[in-house]
């Protein structure tokens, strides 16, 4: 089984990934954590994550070796992401790398912005998590905050209102709602109660 869940930034679907594949047994590529290494790999290099070239040699250069999550977690980090994600070249670097994954033999879940319309449109269950910019916002806040982040809650929500812009009109598989994906709006949902949700209507499916 393949499970795609696709949604905009701190809409809650990667924590219900997790939950989703220790649930059903499977295994768990978080596609944006890709992205993210890429941006890290670029910056850690001195390049300007908007060069092309820079950007997809880091791709091509991409790996299974872990790099601590709390160094790919940072605004800085998230900013520069959603740059190289935008770029088609990067992009079709670690397309294979994720539909690799999703042929595991025990199943797989990926969770990021295109699964469900791009990576794996034959996924055997699509979701499309979201939220208001407004609880979005709030939750990524509190989550940088924790972490010694020193800006606003008014500079993440411009932060996450320019992602979502840029996400939704990238040239290369932009970050939509595949038609055949359930929604799941978690604006008013903790992360039990949506996990819940998902469950019943992927067991229903």
């Amino acid at each position: 089984m393949i499970i795609a869940i696709d949604g905009p930034s701190a809409s809650g679907k990667g924590t219900l990934a997790k939950k989703l594949a220790d649930h059903y047994g499977l295994n768990y590529l978080d596609t944006g954590l890709l992205y993210r290494k890429v941006a890290y790999k670029v910056l850690v290099a001195g390049e300007d994550p908007a060069n092309v070239e820079a950007a997809e040699k880091a791709a091509l250069d991409l790996d299974a070796s872990p790099i601590d999550e709390a160094l790919l977690r940072t605004a800085a980090i998230a900013e520069a992401a959603s740059i190289v994600a935008a770029e088609p070249r990067v992009r079709a670097a670690i397309l294979s790398f994720q539909r690799d994954f999703a042929k595991s033999p025990n199943g797989a879940i990926l969770d990021g912005r295109d699964i469900g319309s791009f990576v794996c449109p034959d996924a055997d269950i699509k979701l499309f998590v979201s939220a208001s910019v407004a609880v979005r916002a709030k939750r990524r806040f509190l989550e940088l905050e924790a972490s010694g982040y020193a800006g606003t809650l008014e500079e993440v929500s411009r932060e996450i209102a320019a992602r979502d812009e840029r996400d939704r009109n990238r040239k290369t598989a932009p970050l939509r709602q595949a038609e055949d994906a359930h929604l799941l709006d978690t604006s008013k949902l903790d992360i039990e109660t949506a996990f819940r949700a998902a469950v019943e209507w992927i067991d229903s499916r």
